[in-house]
């Protein structure tokens, strides 16, 4: 697996290299800036970008539009974000992308390698990895949204776990009830949000996108200043 990764702080940048490389997979950069990454992508054609939102010069948005440039000039280019705040605006527009491959973890979260690494290649695969956090926060934003008005609560959890990237077996086990309950809500979920039928692991993606990035009732919310750094 070809891996591109901009993260700005020298010290992570080549943890991150190494780390991905004791799991087998091939850094074909580490750059520091979003214009280093857009050219790095281009060139390279990776199977996932790992980005951290907040670049030189501003610190503001700079990661997150070099990877919305760079699937536009490389469609359904898996991205993971790696940030240290959960940025809803800068989210939600990678999200209206829809074409699965996404995600989103917070570093002070990330617990252990292997556990990154599988956040890693399941993006790669083009399904998700939402640190629940941020799951919490965008869903606090899409209150209002109809059509996950219709979920009940149980299906909302599901979907919830469901972003995560967990598995039909693990969302049972987390939620103690059967796989064929899990597999029942799930059914449910991909009607209710007007999905029809096709591959389980597109639906799946595409439910997650939907459940995510769906508008959120209007609401006058600023997104934290720029800080320097993260």
């Amino acid at each position: 697996m070809r891996v591109v990764i901009a993260e700005d702080l020298f010290l992570l940048r080549d943890g991150l290299t190494r780390l991905l490389e004791a799991h087998g997979m091939q850094v074909t950069a580490a750059v520091g800036n979003g214009a280093e990454l857009l050219a790095s992508v281009t060139a390279d054609k990776p199977d996932v970008a790992i980005v951290d939102v907040r670049l030189p010069p501003t610190f503001t948005d700079e990661g997150l539009q070099a990877a919305l440039a760079a699937r536009r000039q490389l469609p359904r280019l898996p991205v993971l974000v790696l940030s240290q705040y959960v940025e809803q605006i800068y989210a939600r527009e990678l999200l209206a992308d829809s074409t699965g491959g996404i995600g989103y973890l917070l570093k002070d979260r990330v617990l252990n390698g292997a556990q990154f690494a599988d956040a890693v290649r399941r993006v790669a695969g083009g399904g998700t990895a939402m640190d629940p956090e941020v799951i919490a926060r965008l869903l606090d934003r899409n209150a209002g949204n109809v059509a996950l008005g219709t979920l009940s609560p149980r299906e909302r959890d599901v979907l919830g776990l469901m972003a995560e990237g967990r598995s039909n077996a693990a969302i049972a086990q987390r939620l103690v009830i059967t796989e064929r309950a899990v597999s029942k809500h799930t059914a449910s979920i991909f009607i209710r949000l007007g999905l029809q039928p096709s591959d389980d692991d597109n639906r799946r993606v595409l439910a997650v996108l939907a459940y995510l990035a769906a508008d959120p009732a209007p609401r006058h919310e600023q997104s934290e200043p720029p800080r320097s750094g993260r």
